[in-house]
């Protein structure tokens, strides 16, 4: 989500209580095929998204990974890990559905990431 509009103002996630994590340059937040059941928002710092040795993504602060896990209940497709000291919004279910009930966008920003993914994902097919 690199200079696109932050997914979401931070404040709404202050709003609904949800837990922010610290993290080290190097420390894991999630593994591929993990059981997953949140997403993240990055607040500062940068997460790589990571399958199979291959970064797919840079997510820097306002961007948000690990959405696919709210939408189908699988297993993580890849791995995140923080290139640098990182802080993230944790967004479990709950928090998600109350966010689209006060931010209906927000599931639009999140449809359109998606979207993203995949086009750049089938043009490298």
């Amino acid at each position: 989500m690199d200079k696109e509009k932050p997914a979401l103002d931070f404040s709404i996630l202050d709003e609904i209580g949800a837990p922010y994590r610290h993290l080290e340059a190097g420390e894991k937040i999630f593994l591929e095929d993990d059981a997953a059941d949140a997403m993240y928002m990055v607040r500062s710092g940068r997460v790589d998204v990571i399958t199979y040795g291959t970064v797919l993504e840079n997510v820097r602060p306002g961007g948000i990974f690990g959405e696919m896990a709210l939408i189908d209940d699988g297993v993580r497709s890849a791995a995140a890990i923080a290139t640098e000291p990182t802080e993230v919004v944790i967004i479990d279910k709950p928090a998600f559905l109350a966010i689209i009930r006060n931010e209906p966008q927000f599931a639009l920003r999140v449809m359109s990431l998606l979207a993203n993914r995949l086009r750049r994902t089938t043009k490298q097919i």
